[in-house]
């Protein structure tokens, strides 16, 4: 009978039909319309721009911010849930120690003459126990465990990559309000030598005290230009410091240091390297959420283990005495026990199906998230090309546009030198030459964001 028992007991354990994990079937393009050689095998992908400053900055923001930091927090607090979840392969041993006194009431069955009403007990044992992981409730756990794990590294990457973007892009703007800053503080300077000429020609009697006043309303709009300008950069320097980690100290009295070169150009076009397949690899984001559906689909094995028996041996073995002198005399006092245990559900209100169906409900959730999740993937790569194309057509146009108010803002000096313009009609062509130059720099700083978000989106 017992051995009938346990062949029912392994053939039940055989046939149970454990949920079996494969990455699902995604819908995905052939190939890239356009393709170039890998560039950053290291993930160090901000060495494209060639600024060892920005280097700096990134190195530093990946040291010590703060959400890197709890990103990597989690993913220790993950790995310790792993080892909780396999420590349960391995059997449990703990040692007792225990007295106790105690009296027999002589009104109850247990009551024996000739027998002390009142005696002492002292137990000292080493107890062992162990649970059967037949039908794979303790291995359902443990993988659900590893693939929590692994998501979570996934999602310590994502940050990652999101960081090094985002400082590249603070970086990049802190510097294109720098040149902004230095055009229009030299073309308010230009307008002050300009404007101090004109004080001489008006007490000459060269020209009126109305063009006068014009003058210097144009040179009172530049200047108005310079303090949002300012404000925006000690903004802008203020929110990297606190995105690369530093002290409030850092944060409130230190600077960033960015390099001071100007009219700087676009390198070149950054383009998909490898196949279309390799994103759903590279992209920590796209991990995360395909390690976070296997880990839904091993919770649903162990909700459906749940279902079957419970198989635990135990053992004891120490000494108990009445007397504590007596506790380690010995043979006499020795006890042990050895014993195997089966529970088996049969009712529990409901309380097992609703887990079941929680599990399954999200292994559901966790599928849609992660096909959504590969959407979002495609959408951010073929959006962020565009955005690259676009920026750097924008960035030509202004930078032509430049040229020719530079030309046009020369034949204009030349004219009023002659006599032919009036000193607005120079003006005139200062205003448009700045308004192109800042344009120009605002051009120059998308392009650069949008490599930075091409580079994200392509899992770096």
């Amino acid at each position: 009978m017992k051995r009938l028992c346990l062949l029912l007991l392994l053939g039940l354990a055989g046939c149970i039909n454990q949920p079996k994990y494969d990455r699902p079937e995604i819908e995905l393009p052939a190939q890239w319309k356009q393709t170039a050689p890998r560039f950053a095998e290291d993930g160090r992908w901000w060495r494209i721009y060639q600024d060892a400053e920005l280097e700096k900055v990134v190195d530093e923001a990946l040291k010590g911010n703060a959400d890197l930091l709890i990103a990597a927090a989690r993913v220790d607090e993950a790995r310790a849930l792993l080892g909780e979840a396999n420590s349960f392969f391995w059997p449990g041993v703990d040692a007792q120690a225990g007295v106790s006194r105690q009296q027999v009431s002589t009104r109850t069955a247990t009551s024996f003459p000739g027998i002390p009403r009142e005696y002492s007990n002292h137990r000292a044992v080493l107890n062992v126990s162990y649970e059967l992981d037949l039908f794979g409730r303790l291995r359902a756990n443990s993988a659900a465990a590893r693939h929590e794990l692994e998501a979570s590294e996934a999602s310590r990457e994502a940050v990652r990559l999101a960081l090094a973007a985002q400082a590249a892009k603070s970086y990049f703007a802190l510097r294109a309000l720098d040149e902004q800053v230095f055009l229009t503080r030299k073309t308010v300077a230009l307008r002050e030598e300009a404007l101090a000429l004109q004080r001489k020609r008006l007490q000459g009697g060269v020209i009126s005290e109305f063009e006068l006043r014009q003058l210097e309303a144009e040179n009172a709009v530049v200047r108005a230009q310079l303090p949002p300008l300012e404000r925006e950069r000690e903004r802008e320097e203020v929110a990297l410091a606190v995105l690369l980690g530093r002290s409030p100290r850092s944060v409130f009295q230190d600077g960033v240091a960015i390099k001071a070169v100007f009219e700087e150009t676009p390198g070149a076009p950054v383009l998909p390297a490898g196949m279309p397949s390799e994103l759903l690899l590279r992209r920590p984001d796209l991990v995360e959420a395909e390690r976070a559906l296997a880990s839904a689909n091993a919770r649903v094995a162990q909700a459906r283990a749940d279902f079957f028996p419970s198989i635990s041996l135990t053992a004891f073995l120490g000494s108990e005495s009445a007397a504590l002198a007596n506790l380690f005399s010995g043979g006499q006092a020795a006890t042990w026990q050895i014993a195997a245990g089966l529970t088996q559900p049969i009712f529990q209100g409901g309380r097992l199906q609703a887990r079941r169906e929680a599990a399954d409900a999200r292994e559901r959730a966790a599928l849609t998230q992660y096909e959504q999740a590969i959407r979002s993937a495609f959408g951010e790569v073929r959006t962020a090309l565009v955005a690259q194309g676009r920026a750097r057509e924008s960035y030509e146009a202004e930078t032509a546009r430049e040229r020719a108010l530079a030309e046009t803002l020369r034949l204009a000096r030349l004219r009023y030198q002659n006599g032919v313009a009036s000193q607005l009609d120079v003006i005139d062509a200062e205003r448009g030459l700045l308004q192109a130059q800042v344009a120009r720099v605002d051009a120059l700083r998308a392009y650069r964001f949008a490599v930075a978000d091409l580079f994200r989106a392509l899992g770096g």
